[in-house]
Formats: structure tokens, C-alpha cells, sequence
């Protein structure tokens, strides 16, 4: 069995701001950006599914950006008669083969954000850094990883 795990960002209608600004930093492509004034008319009400989408115009329902190697990841401006909450409990973290890769991820996010950690070395990665994006996306960044030992802790260790 495969299983993909495809994060879901909700936004405050600044979906098509930030996807560009992902697009751009992380070297992906944008391939789906469906606003929620292209959904077609529903031929009856869903139950439990809020109000109508009557009225959010370029709002985007749902895109989708496709990262280099495949990952990908998928956001929504907040749906009709749902108060945005801010992206809160969540760490987005990219792994990089290089310590440059890394360096250029880490400074296109950071622009307009906050640094949290700056890049340094860690027993884990070569480099390593979080930081929170101007859109309060929180990212931790890891640059070529260092080999570690995979022995399971003994059983008393447990």
C-alpha cells in the first residue's frame, strides 16, 4: 500500500498571492487555481456544506502546486461562512540534497517573513533553519542530510 500525505492550507483570501510566491520560491508549478465563482450552480443544497459560494468572486476554492521531485501541495481561500483562523499547529518542513538548494529555499521564503532559526549546521543536516513566511506559514528547512545510526533503542529503553 502507497500512501501520500498532500497538505491542505487554508488562507484569507490570499491563496493566489501565495501560491505565486510558492511557485516562484520553491521552483514548482501551479496547476490548478479554481476560483469558487467557477464551481457550477449546485442543483440542490448540500447538507452541512454552508452557505452558497454566491458572491466570492476571484476567491480561490482549491490549487494545487506541484514541488520539484513530485510533492505537492494544496490550498483554498476560507469557504463562504467559515472565519479564517490563521495557519496555526503547523510546521511545513523541505528536505534538500544540498546545503545551496537549502541556502536558496530558506532566503526566497524568508523574504517578507521571519527568520525563527537561522541556518546552521545540526547533528541531523548539514544545515538546518525554520522561519515563518509573510502569508504565517511556519518552514523548517533541512539541507543534506547527515547519515545517523537507525538501531532501534533497546527494549528497555522503551
Amino acid at each position: 500500500m502507497s500512501t501520500t500525505l498532500t497538505p491542505y492550507l487554508s488562507f484569507d483570501g490570499t491563496t493566489r498571492e501565495a501560491f505565486a510566491f510558492y511557485e516562484q520560491a520553491l521552483g514548482g508549478r501551479i496547476d490548478a487555481m479554481m476560483r469558487y465563482a467557477d464551481m457550477p450552480a449546485p442543483a440542490a443544497p448540500a447538507e452541512g456544506c454552508g452557505p452558497s459560494a454566491e458572491g466570492m468572486g476571484e476567491a480561490i476554492m482549491h490549487a494545487c502546486l506541484t514541488l520539484p521531485g513530485g510533492a505537492m501541495l494544496f490550498a483554498g481561500d476560507a469557504p463562504p461562512g467559515r472565519q479564517h483562523q490563521g495557519i496555526q499547529g503547523v510546521m511545513l518542513t523541505l528536505q534538500y540534497d544540498t546545503v545551496a538548494e537549502a541556502q536558496a529555499a530558506f532566503a526566497a521564503l524568508s523574504q517578507g517573513g521571519q527568520v525563527t532559526m537561522p541556518l546552521a549546521p545540526s547533528f541531523w543536516a548539514k544545515t538546518f533553519g525554520m522561519l515563518t513566511d509573510r502569508f504565517g506559514l511556519n518552514w523548517a528547512i533541512n539541507g543534506e542530510s547527515i547519515p545517523r545510526d537507525r538501531t532501534p533503542a533497546p527494549e528497555s529503553a522503551r
